[in-house]
Parts: C-alpha cells; structure tokens; sequence
C-alpha cells in the first residue's frame, strides 16, 4: 500500500507498507506490517530504474531517514530507485519495544521474538520485491548486519536478487558463537589501546570515573544505576571512524568538581540507552545461532579474560556485547528481562544459511571487508568470501566499519567490483 509522496531537496520519497505474516510459516496468523522509504531523484521519477534495497545494521536497526542526497545514496541515486527498509520490529514496521512488548506474559515475548531473525526479513522482502517493486530481481545493499541478511537472502531466495553488496557484513557461516565473541574482545583491546595511544589521559580518565562509581551510589538523568559495566559499556562506539573522539570527547566533560557532571551523566544515559533499538539487544546472540543455545555467549568468553573485570584496572571498555546486566538496570530491556533469559536458553533457532546453495551461487556479490573491523571479524569474512560462490572480495585498512556511511567512494568500487569492472 502507498501511503504518500515528499518532495525534499534532491530526492522524491514514497512510502509504502505492506502486511506480513508474523510467522510466514504460520501465513494465516496474526499479521505484522512492514514499511519501507522508496526513493529516487526526481528528474528521474518516471524512468524505469533498477532497483537497490538497503538492509540497515542491527539486529533491530531501522533504516536510515533521508534529509538529502549526500553519501551513499546519492551514489545509488544515480543509477537506482532506492528502497530504505524498516526491518521487521524496527521504527515503522510493527515495533518491538518495551511498550509494545510489556504487557504480554515472557514466555509470549519469547516466542513472538524468535520471528524476527533474518530468515523473516528475507521474506519480507520478497513480498516488498513483488508488491512494490513489480516482482523483479533487485540489488541488496548490506550494511553490516544487513550483509548478514543479504546471505541469509543467497540461502532462501536468490531469485529475487540481481547482484549483493556488502559492507562490513559478511558474517561466519558456522562457527560457534563464542569463537565470534573472543575474535571481536581481541579487536577491541587493540582499539582501545589505539584510543590510548592517541590520548593517553583517557586510560587515567576512565579509571578515576570507575573508582567513583564502585565507591558511589550515581544515578544517571534517567534515574538508572550508573554503574562500571556501565560505563564499560562506552566502548561500543570505539569500531567507528569517529568513535575513538567520541568517547575522549565524552570522557574530557566527565567532572564537575569533586561529581560527576551533568553533561557526561546524560550523554553516557544517551550513548548506553538502547531505546532506538531494543531488539539488537534481546536478539544479538541469535544471529550466530543453529540448533544451539547461545547461553550467554559474551558474557561467558568475558568471564575466561579477568581483564575485562569491572574491578580490574586500568580498566577495559567492553564492546559488543549484550550481558546479563543490562536487562537489571537499563529501563528499555527491564520489561523484556525473562523473555531474555528464554532466548538465551533456547535451542529451536533454525539454520539461516544454506552451505550447500551458498557454495553454488551464481549471483554477483562485491563485499567490502574492513581488516581491523571491530565488529565482524575480518578472518571470518574472508573465509566466508572463499565459501560462496561469485564473491569478490575487497580486503581494506582505509576504513573502519561504518565505511559505507563515511565515503561513497565505498559503494562506488563495490558496484564496479559486481560488475566485473574493478
């Protein structure tokens, strides 16, 4: 279904929803919606274009809102009509969150949660490809968890797909989720030691807000304990380009006198809130998982590496990496604790990659893998890159994981790379 039509400066935005089975093995039960931007150049708006979806980072990111056509999608916009996807459970399409999900028994929680892995949004958008976008094979653009979709999307429906592109995202295909977790605790000690290195007060910074904390009953703005794995939990942002500044900038206005400033108290509330994006939390370890639990997998390699102590100084960000905690004391994912604790525990997750067709594959697929990625392992993406057919691999240090949003020259290479003209 259309729902309007925006005219902005350079771009002309549709939106569209469609219904989707909640379980699309269950097609007569409960219905979902799913919503989606398309968006072309204007001079461009009766022209018959190719099509490109965009598949978000996450689990649980919504797409993003176009303002303009800078970056990436005014690459995209000189060749395609662009479909920004609200994955399922995110920003238009049917949210889940705390106020959607709280009043339901855990147990219901649970189940409802298991119907929002990639193998779902794969077939979402296959009623997408035929309601909006007259049933013709597409190009999917994956940013990092995006890409692991996109392979998802390879295993279930490779039909519907005219080329992929991945950035950042080309995931392990079957490595236990504790191998993912110690790969990535490893990036971050060497990019926490980077952020060091460049400012060396941070490491002194972080220690003395972590002693005040561990003596110190603080509240963020919120009214949430602020506690260490709190503020451990900065170390997120650090695998972004600007993610090293962002927490120094953070740390620099930590202080007002002998407390803890207004300033820093609520920029830590908005930076460790998880009220855009719930489901990444509830749903993060899933993504690994076949026929297993993932039983807490971060937060058990945390416990085999004493460094990551909260107690242990100088102190190590985390990175990430959805623990236990989080579901005690931060108010987005309190409602959803027992739920949390179901989903650790259950071993019903179906496979979401198809070795065998994967190994097979004839579409074209450009992925970018970025070496010192933070959050998927470049060592695993390269092994998956010789486990697929058709994929052409780039291996690069000039960027770090958000590459895609912070050059358009990314994209450009890649489409050249499906191409067979790089």
């Amino acid at each position: 279904m259309r729902l309007g039509t925006h005219l902005l400066p350079g771009l002309l935005v549709t939106e569209h929803e469609v219904a989707v089975p909640l379980d699309h093995g269950d097609p007569g039960g409960e219905q979902i919606t799913v919503y989606a931007r398309e968006v072309v150049a204007p001079r461009k708006r009766d022209q018959d274009l190719p099509w490109l979806v965009y598949l978000a980072g996450g689990p649980g990111g919504r797409a993003p809102r176009p303002t303009g056509r800078g970056g990436w999608l005014g690459r995209a916009l000189a060749e395609f009509r662009v479909l920004l996807l609200d994955q399922r459970g995110t920003g238009r399409s049917t949210p889940q969150t705390r106020q959607s999900l709280g009043g339901l028994p855990a147990a219901e929680q649970a189940r409802r949660l298991t119907h929002f892995r990639a193998d779902s949004i794969v077939r979402d958008c296959e009623v997408l490809r035929r309601e909006v976008a007259g049933g013709l094979p597409w190009t999917v653009l994956g940013q990092s968890f995006g890409g692991f979709v996109s392979m998802t999307y390879l295993s279930l429906a490779p039909e519907g797909l005219d080329q992929v592109v991945v950035t950042g995202g080309l995931p392990p295909l079957d490595r236990p989720v504790e191998d993912v977790y110690r790969a990535t605790a490893g990036r971050l000690r060497d990019r926490w030691a980077r952020a060091v290195d460049r400012y060396p007060e941070d490491a002194g910074r972080l220690d003395r807000v972590a002693d005040h904390l561990a003596g110190t009953d603080v509240r963020l703005p919120t009214g949430e304990p602020f506690t260490v794995p709190r503020l451990q939990q900065l170390g997120l942002a650090l695998g972004y380009s600007d993610g090293i500044e962002r927490l120094h900038y953070l740390l620099e206005t930590a202080w007002a006198g002998g407390e803890l400033s207004d300033e820093f108290l609520e920029g830590v509330a908005a930076a460790t809130s998880f009220v855009e994006r719930p489901l990444y939390a509830v749903l993060h370890e899933s993504i690994y998982c076949a026929g297993t639990a993932s039983r807490w997998a971060a937060g058990r390699v945390l416990d085999e590496q004493p460094e990551h102590s909260p107690k242990a100084r100088p102190l190590l960000p985390t990175g990430e990496m959805i623990l236990p905690w989080m579901f005690e004391e931060v108010d987005a994912l309190a409602p959803l604790r027992e739920a949390a604790e179901i989903l650790a525990a259950y071993e019903g997750w179906p496979a979401l990659y198809d070795l065998p067709r994967l190994a097979a594959n004839t579409v074209p697929v450009a992925a970018a893998v970025y070496h010192d990625d933070m959050y998927v392992e470049s060592a695993f993406s390269l092994e998956t890159a010789e486990r697929v057919g058709n994929v052409r691999a780039w291996l690069t240090n000039e960027y770090s994981h958000d590459g895609l949003r912070s050059d358009a020259r990314v994209l450009d290479r890649l489409l050249d790379l499906a191409a067979g003209e790089a």
